[in-house]
């Protein structure tokens, strides 16, 4: 009997704003033979990029849920899995990852999962570069970093709007950030399909040489406490601590040996990729479930578990016990202390003045009011501008105007026909101390 062969996968990255979209186009439009189902990960509230995929027979599968580093491997496992019941729709996948992203967790997720590793072969990293703006982007940015580092090909895009000499100094730095990746030099992404696909590139023994710890995972939870308890009730007591709410999960039937550990937490990446059940002071806490705790209320905050049998019980918890002061207690109110506890590598931390903005409004714009605005807009806040894209109303167009922009550079055209779609204008900003409020107001001030 054959065994089935492994679908591969090819991770796309690149800073926002790159041309991994513009790519992804490209490969889908292609006559490759190929099936291809894509995932998506968007930052944001509001999903853009799925609607500038274009119309094609593959499936586009969209995960809005934010950052895709840190619950990606739950979010990822989760469609991958749904994928493997529809196997015999496609034969290749594209995850296309968003610009905010380290592509080192997206990769783990096909190694460390027993039944993806199974199914998927990863093929390889491609990362796109934008040449116009990658030096600023280096700078300030460790995620572009990553994502030139971990790349088994560079896909040097927007050479025309860069200089020769200018191109090979940077070719020249990619090169020394990272000697393994093939560096292919592109306009508007438009590079030959087989330097992107079929790669068999991705070597994990290279990986680990350059990085033991590539399959130390990040996890979303940062500690873990086993205690053994008999039937009963206990109340989960916790203070005040550096975050308004506390997640976790709690895993019954948990063991205490480091295997056993791993196993669970690894189930837990999965329950942590959901969305929190909201569960109050007061209130019992399910098991097995990706739970909230309110804390945002001054004083002590109790919770309850109940054991229908003794058991071993697991908190896998976002935070670490101490600074919430964390305590168990019984019925008689005497603490009870874990027999194991186990810290994880946390998720990483997010750059607070990076942020995302949308801004969704029914109505038609004026196009010179809206000229003048984004003209304003990027002369005064053009640096901080990281992405921005969407769909907007023109007055007295019967298309779709789909715009993009990075940093001071914009681009606009008419697409599709609105047809029987409500005209409504879409826009998503991506960027560093954007002003909500005053943005919004001037968009509102375009409409006709």
């Amino acid at each position: 009997m054959n065994t089935p062969q492994k679908v591969p996968v090819s991770i796309l990255t690149g800073f926002l704003g790159s041309g991994k979209t513009t790519l992804l186009n490209r490969i889908l439009s292609e006559e490759h033979g190929k099936r291809i189902a894509v995932i998506e990960n968007e930052y944001g509230e509001v999903g853009i990029d799925q609607a500038l995929v274009i119309d094609a027979d593959e499936e586009v599968f969209e995960m809005s849920n934010g950052c895709i580093c840190c619950t990606v491997r739950g979010d990822l496992i989760r469609v991958l899995g749904n994928l493997m019941k529809r196997r015999d729709k496609f034969d290749y996948v594209l995850v296309e990852t968003t610009g905010l992203a380290d592509p080192g967790p997206v990769a783990q997720t096909f190694f460390m999962d027993d039944e993806i590793r199974a199914e998927f072969s990863l093929d390889g990293i491609v990362t796109l570069v934008d040449a116009a703006h990658i030096e600023q982007q280096l700078g300030r940015s460790d995620e572009s970093t990553e994502q030139v580092a971990f790349a088994d090909v560079l896909v040097l895009n927007k050479t025309d709007l860069v200089s020769d000499e200018a191109l090979d100094r940077l070719e020249a730095r990619l090169r020394d950030m990272n000697r393994m990746a093939r560096v292919v030099r592109s306009e508007r992404a438009n590079v030959p399909v087989d330097t992107v696909l079929n790669l068999g590139a991705f070597d994990l023994d290279q990986v680990l040489e350059r990085r033991p710890t590539f399959l130390e995972p990040e996890y979303p939870f940062e500690w873990t406490g086993v205690y053994a308890l008999d039937t009963g009730r206990y109340e989960l007591g916790l203070a005040d601590g550096p975050d308004p709410a506390m997640s976790l999960v709690v895993v019954s039937g948990q063991g205490t040996d480091d295997a056993a550990l791993r196993e669970s937490a690894e189930w837990c990446v999965r329950r942590y990729a959901e969305p929190a059940d909201l569960v109050r002071p007061g209130e019992k806490i399910p098991v097995g479930k990706h739970v909230n705790l309110p804390l945002d209320s001054p004083g002590r905050k109790s919770f309850f578990l109940e054991v229908d049998t003794p058991a071993r019980v697991g908190l896998y918890t976002q935070h670490t016990a101490e600074e919430f002061d964390l305590q168990l207690t019984n019925a008689e109110g005497a603490p009870i202390g874990p027999e194991v506890e186990r810290t994880w590598v946390a998720q990483h931390e997010h750059d607070d003045e990076v942020g995302s903005m949308a801004i969704e409004l029914d109505g038609d714009v004026d196009p010179e009011k809206l000229n003048a605005w984004l003209g304003e807009l990027l002369r005064e806040r053009g640096v901080d501008i990281f992405r921005m894209k969407g769909f907007i109303s023109i007055a007295g167009e019967s298309r779709r105007f789909v715009f993009q922009g990075v940093h001071m550079l914009f681009d606009g055209q008419p697409d599709r026909p609105w047809g029987d779609s409500p005209r409504r204008n879409q826009l998503v900003f991506i960027g560093r101390n954007l002003d909500e409020q005053s943005m919004r107001q001037g968009f509102e001030a375009c409409l006709s």
